[in-house]
C-alpha cells in the first residue's frame, strides 16, 4: 500500500507538470483513499492484545468410562 500511495504523489507531480488537471483530481482522489487504507492499517496494528485463553482440561464427567462391564 505504501508503494501505491508513493506511486500516486509521483503520478499527480507529472500530471500537475503536464497539465492534466482532470488527471490531478482522480490521482487526488485515489491518493486519498490509499492514506485512508494506511491510516486503518496503522490502527489495527497498534491496538491488538494478547490475551490468555489458558489451557483446557478434561473433567472425568467428559471422559468416557474405561472400565467395560
Amino acid at each position: 500500500m505504501v508503494e501505491i500511495r508513493d506511486n500516486l504523489i509521483s503520478r499527480i507531480a507529472e500530471a500537475e507538470r503536464e497539465g492534466w488537471l482532470g488527471e490531478v483530481e482522480g490521482l487526488r482522489v485515489s491518493l486519498a483513499g490509499a492514506e485512508d487504507e494506511l491510516a486503518q492499517i496503522d490502527r489495527r496494528g497498534s491496538g491488538r492484545t494478547v490475551v490468555d485463553l489458558g489451557i483446557p482440561t478434561l473433567s472425568r464427567a467428559s471422559c468416557p468410562s474405561t472400565s467395560t462391564s
